[in-house]
């Protein structure tokens, strides 16, 4: 039975109460009930469906300026009568359209396939159907696949352990329970005659909060029994250390707490393509003014007589009597359709092309591929390659995401001597493993004793494959089978010290509930468990009171060291503090230890202080703190233990990086407080020497406020030191409630910020709160888990980890890497890469068009505005496509400023390029403005040569109009093509074949489309004019002048530029060539980069260059 069936069924209209009936096992009373019909999605992690594909995607397309612009410019030529074909502008939309519909639809065809995949999972329901009040049964190892209330499970307790590391990040084991009356019915049959009714709240996406409660009928009495957290299992989360549960389906579909906590996919825009329609716009703005003002100048010179209706050209009839209106509104649309080319429509597939192309370079890349788990880097969008180069924020997870979900016992102090573990052996620092123990045997014995009984660590015995006939299957609950034990546990670095202390000889054999029991180097010892008092923030401790074998009381504590040292009155204080903080300077979790022994009379107290709180109906908490802090008093102390929460290799590393790159990274994690500073310590996101800030347990939006203000009293206090800032989920509601304003405030003077106990939404408004801040920042989200969906998706870019927590992540993300330390080069190498490839791209096309277009403006004044076109209209078609189209597209693809190893070693490079740098206004006037200045001297140079003496031929022949217009195309092809090639610093084969061979072709295209008499062509007006052209010594001269005159004050000032004024980026070119082999102080190329002595250095090293990118 798939989970794509399951429908929310069987439960009181929604929106008619705040509450749910829902009748288990779908028992439904006699009276009727409503049946809502809601299907089962796994989140809407694609953009497209089968039905709506066309008209969505026809309308994300049409959203571009070009394209529409195109549209309207296709049916202009449709309806009236214009210089240029239809087809010029028709073909060349037709074509972007179709290839981007066909790269997008491909694009979230994968992420259908990989949906699916998920919804095509079996899920076992215990009677027919599948519906809201179905059981379901879940064993070992898997998913749950909706959220569950908890029946009873194979233990005879009816409880279960569970993981939520896809939810909340948290890898720790959680006992979660079920109902008295439910627990018994373990089978089948028990479970198909039950009969119970749960009443419980609607939907909501809070994670951590369930308000419900459970009717069982038993012998016709109704036994009412109240629902929590603790009973109910969620959706994402995995059993573990339980055979099997039964539960009843609550909440499914999009309204299971996993689905209210995924954000709806939207369509992301990069700041390229945005800037891209700003430009168009500008772009629109000048078309419009040049056909209006041809339009205009046209009846203003045919106001005179010999212009408005000449001999050679008389009007006809219809002409003379049509609407004046009229007449101006087509003449306006004729100059429109004339100049349209200015608007590059071929820069949208350009774009795509490179995109696409450019995007399989990530795949291809050897640095991005993790050999241990055969995994490379994926592309999930190409549409966001260049937003990789404009990062400013990171936001990223903890677990799975910077560390590897490790724990790792290394050191400890025992009664103030420094120990560690070798060969399953503690030895004292400085001794090898045959020196002789110089610490006291009993404290040593004492202290790992209370490691490996102060937990709440839980055991699996899993059963071998093939028994021995006869065997007793469950023999290890009264014996040991070590082979067979798997130890879980509440807190990862519980089971790092238990684990340890079995290594060295006290291990950790059973735990019932009332009794504990280990095996002390062979021996078995049990004691009764009297309490357990939990772990809460406020005290960073707990403790456990046991009753030894000798029957005496003793209480074993650990935690934080601020919580255990002030209340400790015997023990080797100073050594054991000396000791924490050597360890915490190492990067470990410390935890202390202490203990304390009761007589008869004090545990009598105790145990009656501790009933009288925990059975209070009102102030439970507060009179459950004063027992606590009755009892954990007096301690002594046993010493300190050091962990390693093993981090993802170069962690510290590539955090250090993207600050000196000039990013900001936020930790944003499910974890507690205490693990994620220490984890954000050891992997560099904090420093030692930082003044770390607390925003915590704010219970009210004044005390919020008002401790929002001291914070941000002590930095502008403080100007030196650096800050980090702590905050936790309760706080950070409050603070963006009222305080948003005041939030950022801090936050944006901290230099690194850590979020802790966030639930899967609050990590996506945090991403919007930068995201949406006056400065706009781009913003990059990265994790592994379920829990981390909502900010990937938030983002500007989203990153998937390939970690041990599913694969939601990786779905929902716009690109997925195997590990953390492959984000610096993501983002360091391929961002700078694609950002410079496509910030290039989008200038040079509109440099090229004003280049194309001005020229045919300027012409009209030369042809009394007849909207004579200077080019032949196959010259217009291909100008775009095949002429100039590869060169730039060949560009956008292998540039490189610097080779990749410098600017992953020198970090700083990413900030010559941050805040869209490279498409800044300033940037787009001057490549404008060069277009223009450019087309003035090919027209006008043109024109010196033909306008006084047109007679150019050795036989006398005159040049014509066309002559003209190929001259000055001919100019034009050929300077855009070397333009492009002064801006090239990176060559290749690829480059040189793809420069010279367009200039080539040109030549060769021309001399058959004009040498030969096409019969498919109604005219051929090109007939001959450019062999005529090019037999004119004239000709060349002005073609060699005009070239020269154009790109000479270029070089001229790239040169004085990187003298004067060279960027960090231009100063490590200079670097790089100076220490290059092919390159000497005294060639060239060590003056000016851009000289032609570079195409022959680079000749040579091009394909290793070439080999290095992929």
């Amino acid at each position: 039975m798939c989970v794509l069936h399951l429908m929310l069924q069987g439960f009181d209209p929604p929106h008619q109460s705040e509450t749910r009936t829902i009748y288990v096992a779908n028992r439904f009373p006699l009276h009727g009930h409503y049946i809502p019909t809601v299907t089962f999605s796994n989140g809407d992690v694609f953009q497209y469906t089968i039905w709506n594909f066309v008209p969505k995607n026809l309308f994300e397309q049409f959203r571009r300026i070009a394209n529409f612009y195109f549209l309207i410019i296709f049916l202009v030529q449709l309806m009236i009568d214009t210089p240029t074909s239809p087809v010029t502008s028709g073909l060349p939309l037709f074509f972007v359209i179709t290839v981007t519909s066909i790269k997008q639809g491909y694009e979230d065809w994968l992420r259908h396939k990989a949906d699916n995949e998920v919804n095509g999972a079996p899920v076992y329901v215990v009677r027919s159907g599948s519906l809201v009040g179905d059981i379901v049964r879940v064993a070992k190892d898997e998913t749950f696949p909706v959220d569950l209330v908890l029946l009873s499970s194979d233990r005879p307790d009816g409880t279960c352990h569970i993981t939520t590391a896809s939810l909340d990040g948290e890898t720790n084991l959680k006992t979660h329970y079920s109902v008295a009356e439910t627990s018994v019915c373990q089978s089948v049959s028990q479970l198909e005659s039950l009969q119970a009714v749960v009443e419980c709240q609607q939907p909501e996406a809070d994670l951590y909060r369930f308000v419900g409660r459970m009717t069982v009928t038993l012998l016709g009495e109704e036994i009412v029994r109240p629902l929590g957290p603790e009973n109910l299992l969620l959706r994402g989360a995995r059993l573990k250390n339980t055979k099997e549960i039964f539960g009843v389906a609550v909440y499914t579909g999009m309204e299971s707490k996993m689905a209210l906590n995924y954000k709806c996919k939207s369509q992301k825009r990069s700041a390229v393509e945005k800037s891209m329609n700003s430009f168009l716009i500008i772009y629109l703005c000048i078309l419009l003014f040049e056909a209006i003002l041809s339009t205009i100048l046209k009846y203003a010179w045919q106001s005179e007589e010999k212009w408005n209706e000449p001999f050679y050209n008389q009007k006809t009839e219809q002409e003379r009597n049509s609407s004046p209106i009229l007449k101006f509104i087509s003449d306006f649309l004729a100059f429109l359709v004339l100049y349209n080319f200015i608007i590059p429509i071929s820069l949208y597939v350009t774009v795509e092309m490179q995109k696409f192309l450019g995007s399989f370079f990530i795949g291809w890349d050897l640095d991005l591929y993790h050999e241990e788990s055969d995994q490379k880097a994926q592309v999930n969008t190409s549409d966001l390659n260049e937003e990789l180069g404009q990062v400013e924020y990171v936001f990223t997870d903890k677990t799975g995401t910077l560390t590897e979900n490790e724990m790792h016992f290394r050191e400890c102090s025992i009664n103030g001597t420094k120990y560690r573990e070798v060969n399953g052996k503690l030895v004292p620092e400085g001794l090898t493993d045959d020196s002789p123990d110089g610490s006291t045997p009993h404290m040593e014995l004492l202290f790992l004793k209370a490691v490996a009984l102060c937990h709440t660590v839980q055991i699996s015995y899993d059963q071998p494959d093939c028994m021995v006939p006869g065997s007793d299957p469950f023999s290890h609950v009264n014996g040991f089978s070590a082979n067979h034990m798997e130890y879980y546990a509440s807190s990862p670095d519980e089971k790092a010290l238990v684990e340890a202390a079995k290594r060295i000889g006290i291990t950790f054999i059973s735990s019932n509930g009332d009794t504990v029991e280990i095996k002390t180097f062979g021996k078995t010892e049990k004691f009764k468990l009297l309490h357990v008092l939990e772990f809460d923030p406020n005290r960073r401790r707990m403790s456990v009171i046991l009753q030894t074998p000798s029957g005496g009381q003793i209480m074993f504590t650990k935690g934080a060291e601020s919580a255990i040292l002030p209340f400790a009155t015997s023990g080797e204080m100073e050594k054991t503090r000396l000791h924490v903080d050597e360890f915490a300077l190492k990067g470990l979790r410390t935890l202390v230890v202490a203990c304390r022994h009761f007589s008869p009379e004090q545990y009598t107290e105790v145990d009656r202080r501790l009933n009288a709180a925990r059975t209070a109906l009102q102030q439970r908490e507060e009179k459950l703190q004063e027992a606590f802090n009755f009892i954990e008093r007096d301690l002594q102390l046993l010493g300190a233990t050091g962990v390693e929460d093993k981090l993802q290799d170069k962690v510290q590393e590539t955090i250090e990086a993207l600050r000196l790159a000039g990013i900001k990274v936020w930790v944003l994690t499910g974890d507690k407080h205490e693990t994620a500073v220490s984890v954000s310590l050891s992997c560099g996101h904090f420093h030692r020497t930082m003044n770390i800030l607390e925003l915590l347990q704010q219970r009210s939006d004044n005390e919020c406020a008002e401790q929002l203000r001291r914070l941000a009293r002590r930095i502008k206090e403080d100007h030196v030191i650096q800050h980090g800032l702590v905050v936790d989920g309760a706080s950070l509601s409050l603070a963006l409630r009222e305080h948003e304003k005041l939030f950022m405030e801090v936050c944006k003077n901290c230099s690194a910020v850590l979020c802790c106990r966030m639930a899967p939404l609050q990590k996506a408004k945090v991403v919007r709160l930068i995201k949406t801040s006056p400065e706009k920042p781009i913003t990059l989200a990265v994790g592994d888990g379920a829990n981390d969906v909502s900010m990937i998706q938030e983002a500007h870019v989203g990153i998937g980890i390939m970690g041990k927590e599913g694969r939601q992540a990786v779905r929902n993300s716009d690109y997925a890497i195997a590990r953390f330390k492959f984000l610096a080069k993501l983002l360091l190498v391929h961002g700078h890469f694609y950002y410079i490839r496509i910030a290039t791209l989008v200038q040079y096309f509109f440099y090229k068009n004003v280049c194309f277009i001005t020229p045919q403006f300027l012409y009209q004044f030369f042809c009394l505005f007849s909207q004579q076109t200077l080019y032949d209209s196959v010259y217009l078609t291909l100008y775009n496509i095949c002429f100039t189209s590869l060169p730039i597209l060949v560009y956008s693809l292998f540039e490189q400023l610097v080779h990749p190893h410098v600017l992953q070693s020198k970090p700083a490079l990413y900030r010559d390029i941050s805040r869209n740098s490279m498409l800044s206004f300033r940037t787009f006037l001057y490549w404008t403005l060069l277009g223009f200045c450019h087309a003035f001297v090919f027209f006008f140079g043109s024109y010196i040569l033909m306008g006084e003496d047109t007679t150019l031929m050795g036989n006398g022949q005159m040049f014509g109009n066309w002559t003209f217009g190929t001259l000055v195309f001919t100019v034009m092809v050929i300077t855009v093509t070397l333009k492009l090639a002064l801006e090239t610093h990176f060559w290749t084969w690829m480059n040189h074949f793809v420069t010279w061979g367009s200039i080539a072709f040109y030549f060769i295209f021309s001399l058959f489309y004009g040498g030969i008499i096409w019969p498919f062509l109604h005219t051929q007006d090109m007939y001959f004019v450019f062999v005529q052209l090019l037999s004119s010594g004239s000709a060349w001269f002005a073609i060699i002048i005009i070239i020269i005159t154009c790109l000479f004050p270029d070089v001229i000032k790239k040169v004085f530029y990187r003298h004067l004024q060279p960027t960090n980026t231009q100063k490590s070119q200079v670097q790089l060539t100076n220490t290059h082999p092919y390159v000497n102080q005294s060639c060239p190329q060590a003056v000016c980069k851009e000289c032609f002595w570079l195409f022959f250095c680079q000749l040579v090293e091009g394909k290793d260059y070439f080999l290095s990118i992929f």
